[in-house]
């Protein structure tokens, strides 16, 4: 399955939703669908875009708190599935779009090419629901429940290592993380 199809499928549910995401294919991929102001790109930062969702969850726990990740971020930082499933915060999913790859930066293999299980090493973290989807529908329905859900979610969809053609956008991320507080600040006074 492709990532920008999982996109695509869910996009409406994301309206709601504080959506953090890393930089490169995903970012661009999640821009060519659309950019809303409630959507936050990590820059210069891989590996921290569950350390911040988690962040936010916490601080905002009345606010649905999705983390578009990579398997190559998330092996940066596996120490932050162990952090999320010791505060398990209920309003947090992370999704982990396994490419094996490290496509942004010239598709070098990562190690879940070679057997790495982000799905098993969540669950032995202790992520209270943790599943892995290999088609746009599975992709589909697993985020729809973890949004309507109420537990810590981590969802692995294993993609295509395909992406866009380039990795920059036209957004300005200097004005995101203005137009991102700016979002938060109008849940606040709502």
């Amino acid at each position: 399955m492709l990532r920008l199809d999982c996109l695509r499928s869910i996009y409406s549910e994301l309206e709601r939703c504080l959506v953090i995401t890393i930089m490169g294919a995903v970012a661009a991929e999640l821009q060519s669908v659309g950019h809303r102001p409630n959507f936050f790109y990590l820059q210069h930062a891989m590996g921290l875009a569950s350390s911040t969702g988690l962040g936010l969850a916490l601080c905002l726990p009345d606010q649905k708190v999705i983390v578009f990740d990579g398997d190559g971020s998330l092996l940066m930082n596996l120490g932050g599935l162990s952090t999320m499933a010791r505060y398990r915060p209920k309003n947090l999913v992370h999704v982990v779009f396994d490419n094996e790859s490290l496509l942004s930066v010239g598709g070098f293999p990562t190690a879940t090419s070679t057997g790495t299980d982000l799905d098993g090493i969540a669950r032995a973290a202790g992520v209270p629901k943790v599943s892995t989807v290999r088609s746009v529908e599975s992709f589909t329905a697993a985020v729809k429940d973890a949004i309507r859900g109420n537990e810590l979610t981590t969802i692995i969809a294993k993609v295509e290592a395909k992406g866009p053609s380039g990795f920059v956008t036209d957004l300005a991320l200097l004005e995101n993380r203005f137009q991102f507080r700016r979002y938060i600040q109008s849940l606040k006074r709502a």
